[in-house]
């Protein structure tokens, strides 16, 4: 439970110098995360993590919470479309599959899987459950990988749920929230 708080207080704060929002993500306690990077600068935040098991060269699945800092309005195909543009250039034979979105939510979302035979240079598939999703003052990006050729459906299932139960939270309340506690 304490790696799953540390996990989403990083969340919370990860745009407090530059916004009253954030994306909170319940990641699955039962992989006892670590953060393997945290990285910010003016434009973006990106922090990675691993099954608390696992090592930094030999990791079998891995999550990635991006924020995007001032960026607003983008439309769900769009952001979808850079990130796939992104992995086709390391992996051309990457094939991308929508799996759901909603644009007409206050906050529009996307959710679609990059499956990946291979990768220029490396011995080992990778493929990614991916969730964009915009707020009021960033776009927040996020997958889960997992060291395989294709995703299965029940890694799809249980990752979709994790990810469309993700909520855009408000700071300035959150921080109330976690005082309380």
């Amino acid at each position: 439970m304490k790696t799953l708080l540390t996990i989403t207080l990083f969340l919370i704060t990860t745009n407090l110098g530059f916004s009253q929002e954030s994306l909170k993500i319940l990641w699955l306690e039962k992989y006892e995360w670590k953060i393997l990077s945290n990285q910010e600068n003016d434009n973006i935040h990106i922090i990675e993590i691993i099954p608390g098991k696992e090592e930094a060269k030999n990791w079998t699945m891995l999550g990635q919470m991006m924020s995007i800092k001032g960026v607003v309005e983008v439309p769900m195909d769009k952001a979808k479309d850079l990130m796939y543009e992104q992995t086709k250039a390391a992996s051309p034979n990457a094939k991308l599959t929508v799996l759901e979105k909603d644009e007409a939510d206050e906050f529009p979302w996307i959710l679609f899987k990059l499956e990946n035979p291979t990768f220029k240079g490396r011995k080992k598939s990778e493929s990614q459950l991916w969730y964009i999703r915009q707020g009021k003052t960033s776009l927040y990006v996020n997958f889960i990988a997992k060291q395989k050729k294709k995703l299965k459906d029940d890694f799809i299932e249980e990752w979709s749920k994790v990810f469309k139960e993700s909520e855009i939270v408000n700071l300035k309340e959150e921080q109330k929230e976690i005082k309380g506690n």
